[in-house]
């Protein structure tokens, strides 16, 4: 047992940059204790030692804090009333300490948020109002933006306020900006995580395998963008038809003389009327004009291509788009960017562009699925026009199905809808019984019109 402990104080002392030369014994052997109990997840046992430690030298190793994050968790988990309120407020306590004691250890933004959310998810117990909460949240988010990374805090923050504005406490512009604050913020940390995807994406592409290390940052890479692309469609729910356009509209028709020289309240304004599709109404030609009259960029540009769209426009929207393109200096705002005007090509019929401009966007964000899926979704539906007869129509879908399964290979949001979709396309193809009649196994097969790809016959 003594070898055991003088193991596990060596490893703690590495794990957590610790000397323990200058501590006394009673402290180790404290820690090693509780530690052991807490890796075996005997939190009971843990907690006596864990607490001795704690008040007696709170400062001696950041596992009093790693550690009894864990063990006042289970603790919250198995008690109620005045319990469970306590060993709440214990928590909290923890990480002030943490934030104390381990400062650059402790992200402010990160460590209040937890806090926030440890109320929330305990409010009734805590007899705490959403007003309170929402405020909590959002001095969070004010004093420390960069490290309020949660996807779950991130919600939960916008969701509050929606609760307020429903209740009459906060008026709709409020709400419209939270709205913006957090969906930029969600933007920026999927910009965050993909950039860094990307590089292994590539990597993989160019038939290195990754180490054990590298996939293990792929993992955690795409368990975040999964969890922030769940909570990005949790937003729009919940903000629902409250920024309809017979909500929109009115207010800033209201607002445009005041704000009429603001370039961000324009941009958000134009933004939040194209998402909505409030495009029609004479007021966001206004918006546009005056946002690209005051600040030429990406966005006004694009917005005015749209304008050009809804009037039949077709070759002036196009140079919109282009210029859009390149007043775009950001590499994923830009392949964004790609992926919406192919969206819109794409609604048109224009396929062949559309690939083109799905292929840029590709190449600026490599693990983005969803140009692959609507790649896949022109070949599938173009299958009846191009090929020479039935079978070499139908084996367009064979290319369908390849493109889909691209999707789920770079994207783990697409995983799932991906494969389904390949397994759907490749139903369509000829199957066994047919490539065996045709004696066409193996062959390729060139498939024309605006596809012009070649897509080989497997093998039987």
């Amino acid at each position: 047992m003594k070898t055991k402990i003088t193991v596990l104080i060596a490893v703690l002392a590495l794990t957590f940059n610790m000397g323990f030369s200058q501590s006394n014994e009673e402290d180790m052997n404290t820690l090693s204790i509780f530690v052991e109990y807490a890796k075996a997840k005997n939190y009971d046992a843990a907690y006596t030692p864990w607490m001795e430690l704690r008040q007696r030298n709170p400062k001696f190793n950041r596992a009093i804090y790693k550690y009894g994050e864990d063990i006042l968790e289970d603790k919250i988990k198995k008690s109620s009333g005045s319990d469970k309120v306590a060993y709440v407020n214990d928590l909290i306590k923890l990480w002030d300490e943490r934030g104390t004691y381990f400062t650059s250890k402790t992200p402010k933004g990160e460590y209040l948020a937890k806090s926030c959310q440890l109320k929330y998810d305990n409010k009734k117990e805590l007899n705490l109002s959403d007003a309170e909460l929402y405020e909590c949240f959002d001095n969070t988010y004010k004093m420390d933006k960069s490290t309020f990374t949660n996807p779950k805090s991130l919600y939960t923050y916008f969701s509050l306020m929606v609760d307020l504005y429903d209740s009459g406490q906060k008026p709709a512009q409020a709400l419209f900006d939270k709205y913006d604050d957090v969906v930029e913020k969600v933007e920026e940390e999927v910009k965050n995580y993909s950039e860094s995807l990307n590089q292994l994406v590539a990597k993989e592409d160019a038939g290195t395998t990754l180490t054990k290390k590298e996939n293990n940052y792929k993992k955690f890479y795409e368990s975040y963008l999964k969890a922030y692309d769940k909570i990005s469609g949790s937003i729009d729910t919940k903000l629902g038809d409250r920024a309809n356009c017979a909500t929109l509209i009115p207010l800033y028709t209201k607002d445009f003389e005041e704000y009429k020289s603001n370039a961000v309240w324009l941009q958000r304004a134009a933004g939040r009327m194209s998402a909505k599709d409030c495009t029609d109404d004479p007021l966001f030609f206004k918006l546009v004009n005056a946002y690209h009259n005051l600040s030429p960029s990406a966005n006004s540009a694009y917005y005015l291509g749209i304008l050009k769209d809804k009037e039949g426009k077709t070759n002036e929207a196009i140079s919109f788009y282009e210029q859009a393109l390149s007043l775009e200096t950001d590499t994923f705002k830009k392949s964004k960017l790609y992926e919406r005007i192919a969206d819109k090509l794409k609604a048109k019929g224009s396929y062949g562009k559309a690939r083109n401009y799905y292929s840029q966007a590709l190449k600026l964000n490599s693990s983005n699925g969803r140009p692959h899926l609507k790649i896949a979704q022109m070949y599938a539906k173009s299958a009846p026009n191009c090929g020479d007869d039935n079978f070499s129509k139908r084996a367009v879908f064979w290319l369908a199905a390849q493109e889909a399964s691209k999707a789920g290979r770079v994207d783990p949001n697409l995983r799932k809808s991906a494969s389904q979709t390949a397994t759907s396309y490749n139903a369509k193809a000829p199957q066994r019984s047919e490539i065996f009649s045709s004696m066409r196994a193996g062959e390729s097969i060139k498939v024309g019109c605006w596809i012009n790809r070649t897509v080989k016959v497997p093998s039987l």
